[in-house]
């Protein structure tokens, strides 16, 4: 941890806000977090010591009190952001709630001070646009819990300046974060593009019968995703041929061509949601959901250890 560096603050305080509060705060940097909702602001404190007992549980960081002391609470949002050279927006993912808070956290900056959204795809471009330091916004997606996931896509508006977006990438590098650059505004970036892509193709399967929701997840937890958790699919497909990616896109390319031809754009209709979450529910009941989340975040605890050893 070391000595106390300066302050930050997390604006918006539900899981996404809790996440990168203890991201701030376990590199030693004061926090200050502020939500709008008064009950979210009571019991933020609470829920963020559970959450660094677990990870203290796991070996992730050397002491509880070490991190707890570095989040203070505020019941004002220029209090929270007073003194703060980082802002991390994480509210409710709506183009007009992020219009909103926008211009608030607009008209409490400088010129010094930069402010990432956590957005998960709608580009800073659409909210910052008549901000008087639009320069100073970007995007600065997490993967939920960005505490246990470290990947951020940096997602810079056509305005934002170069000094924020270069700060703003070494900030997450320094944090232990796993910073990306995106060089479009594109809908929902890199990450929930690809995860869209898989989803809507688990949809189609899913509705056509082709197998069940727990088997086509078992074809992702038990196939795909145990060489994903350490490679992406560049070099999934390099390492999946002797000759390399040249030689796997040679032998397989007409087949995803073909697949991809065979399958337009998939709505997900309202009757395979409500067969997938009877389906779901049966194998998890909604009062287990909180037990599963906590299973899941044990899960991703022990496989940065694992990875981090290796």
């Amino acid at each position: 941890m070391g000595y106390q560096k300066a302050k930050v603050a997390c604006v918006g305080a539900g899981l996404i806000g809790l996440g990168w509060a203890i991201v701030f705060a376990r590199n030693g940097y004061q926090v200050g977090v502020y939500d709008p909702n008064e009950l979210v602001r009571k019991k933020f404190k609470q829920k963020f010591r559970e959450s660094v007992e677990l990870l203290v549980s796991c070996g992730l960081v050397p002491s509880v009190e070490e991190v707890v002391d570095y989040v203070s609470v505020h019941e004002e949002l220029s209090s929270a952001v007073q003194g703060a050279i980082f802002i991390q927006e994480s509210v409710f993912e709506s183009l007009a709630v992020k219009k909103e808070i926008s211009h608030e956290l607009d008209a409490l900056i400088n010129t010094e001070v930069i402010v990432g959204s956590s957005s998960s795809g709608i580009p800073a471009s659409a909210f910052t646009q008549k901000c008087k330091h639009r320069g100073r916004f970007l995007v600065n997606h997490p993967v939920n819990p960005p505490h246990l996931i470290p990947l951020v896509e940096v997602v810079p508006a056509p305005w934002t300046d170069s000094s924020a977006i270069d700060f703003t990438f070494n900030f997450m590098k320094e944090l232990g974060q796993k910073p990306v650059i995106v060089n479009a505004e594109v809908d929902g970036f890199i990450l929930n593009r690809l995860q869209g892509a898989l989803l809507n193709e688990a949809w189609a399967l899913y509705e056509e019968g082709v197998a069940s929701l727990d088997d086509i997840d078992a074809t992702v937890r038990d196939g795909l995703g145990l060489r994903w958790a350490f490679m992406g699919p560049f070099e999934t497909i390099d390492l999946n041929a002797p000759q390399g990616i040249a030689d796997y896109a040679e032998r397989l390319a007409p087949l995803y061509y073909k697949m991809g031809n065979s399958r337009l754009a998939h709505q997900w209709p309202a009757v395979v949601i409500k067969k997938a979450e009877k389906e779901r529910r049966f194998l998890l009941r909604e009062d287990e959901l909180s037990e599963r989340q906590q299973w899941r975040d044990k899960m991703l605890m022990k496989l940065l250890r694992l990875k981090e050893d290796n």
